[in-house]
């Protein structure tokens, strides 16, 4: 790359127009005409993007699905072609795009160290090297020794995250492969690209988790429609795009005080008259447009959500310590086995995943469960929450423990927390406050010792 050697990553005027079939015939009927008919319509994943990056420089990149991210780092990496503009890298990229690809399945973990390795430009001796720091890292154990096609989505990201970071890269891309891992690996991987950064590694990060973001970023570039819509630094962008969110999935928050904040819908009049959870069963036709991603195998799929008060009224409000019900619908579209495991989380523009609660906790597990059955979860708990907005992740999945979802929805559900008139001169610090903290202190000093002065 000319110019500025300090530049490692410069991308210019990309564009990506995919050609969309309606049949797989028309393939052919498109090689047979020449190009003097078009058998497909045009879908445009980019449109003219343009960034560089620099030596050093921790870049997160951010967007709804479909926004076009994985697209611009597949081209970054070479795997796609551009149908116009130009990617320029100054070094050796190493590449996390997607869950172990690049392994062999029939091949064991030694194996596909060596073959990664190879794959990245290393020679065996090089390899050799750093085989023991990629087993520690990854810390897989015996498993090593096993075909990968054994492994679990956890094992398989700790063994593919070691050989990339290992490899000493110019340019490390990351996306949300680490979603899989463990929390404590997660945090593991984060501090370890944090010290690549700090030597001079370039990162490509991205992550719908804002506050990871946030943590790790210096910048960030917000894709929409497959155009960079705000390019600078991580928390002004990180801020722009929970801004979009917000007025995606409930417009801007009622004037605190304001009655508006409570609506008492018709569901929640025949909750009230009827008495039966049941009744709360809601199918939300916005709901694809206003989840910010859903994942999973579809066996079962979230239909609608809703919040309400003690009395049964829908909220989008609430003040610390009052009751909600939190009510989620969902359709069953392939027959599950008994004990499913149902989970929810709220977290703030700045922190997610304050505060999970599951079915575990309460005792419970989805029963068996038939394709065409409809089922309602409802949950009760006393609102922690200081004055933010808070916002609801929901998930579905065969077991607490499971690293597959039958769904996982993010951004589906929010509310306004506001404090009391009486509350609001309290010193009030955090954003939950804690029940039940006492806390005593002894000094233990030899005998006849003495304080200094």
């Amino acid at each position: 790359m000319q110019g500025n050697s300090d530049i490692v990553l410069s991308v210019k005027n990309v564009s990506k127009c995919f050609e969309m079939y309606e049949k797989p015939v028309h393939r052919l009927y498109q090689t047979l005409c020449a190009g003097k008919k078009k058998f497909y319509k045009e879908f445009w994943a980019l449109r003219d993007i343009s960034f560089d990056v620099h030596r050093g420089e921790c870049v997160g990149i951010i967007g709804r699905n479909g926004a076009g991210k994985s697209t611009v780092l597949q081209i970054i990496t070479g795997t796609l072609a551009p149908t116009s503009g130009e990617v320029k890298v100054n070094g050796r990229i190493a590449a996390l795009l997607e869950l172990g690809s690049g392994f062999n399945p029939e091949f064991t973990g030694h194996e596909n160290v060596y073959l990664n390795g190879a794959i990245l430009g290393l020679s065996k001796e090089e390899i050799d090297k750093r085989y023991d720091d990629i087993l520690a890292f990854a810390d897989i154990g015996d498993f090593i020794d096993q075909p990968v096609k054994t492994y679990s989505s956890g094992m398989m990201v700790r063994l593919a995250f070691a050989v990339q970071v290992m490899v000493d890269p110019d340019v490390l891309i990351v996306d949300e492969a680490l979603a899989v891992g463990d929390m404590f690996f997660q945090q593991k991987c984060l501090h370890y690209m944090k010290r690549l950064c700090e030597r001079g590694c370039t990162l490509l990060f991205v992550s719908h988790s804002l506050g990871t973001v946030r943590s790790l970023c210096q910048r960030a570039i917000l894709l929409r429609g497959g155009r960079i819509v705000c390019d600078g630094a991580a928390s002004d962008v990180c801020n722009q795009y929970w801004n979009d969110s917000v007025d995606i999935v409930g417009g801007k928050p009622a004037a605190i005080g304001s009655e508006d904040h409570r609506t008492a819908s018709s569901d929640a009049m025949t909750h009230q008259a009827s008495g039966q959870v049941g009744a709360l069963f809601r199918e939300d036709p916005e709901l694809g447009r206003k989840v910010s991603e859903r994942i999973g195998s579809g066996d079962v799929v979230f239909t609608g959500f809703a919040l309400y008060d003690k009395d049964g009224r829908e909220v989008s409000m609430a003040h610390k310590g009052e009751l909600l019900k939190v009510v989620a619908s969902m359709k069953v579209k392939k027959d599950i086995p008994a004990g499913a495991y149902y989970a929810f989380s709220l977290g703030s523009r700045t922190m997610p995943g304050v505060l999970i609660l599951h079915s575990g906790q309460c005792s419970m597990v989805l029963p068996e469960l038939h394709a065409g059955e409809r089922v309602v979860i409802q949950t009760d708990f006393l609102s922690p929450f200081f004055a933010d907005r808070w916002f609801f992740n929901f998930s579905i999945k065969p077991q607490q423990d499971s690293e597959v979802y039958y769904e996982h929805v993010f951004n589906s559900l929010f509310f306004d927390a506001v404090l009391r008139p009486e509350e609001a001169s309290l010193p009030v610090y955090g954003l939950i406050e804690a029940q039940g903290v006492s806390m005593s202190i002894e000094v233990l000093r030899e005998e006849g010792a003495k304080c200094p002065g």
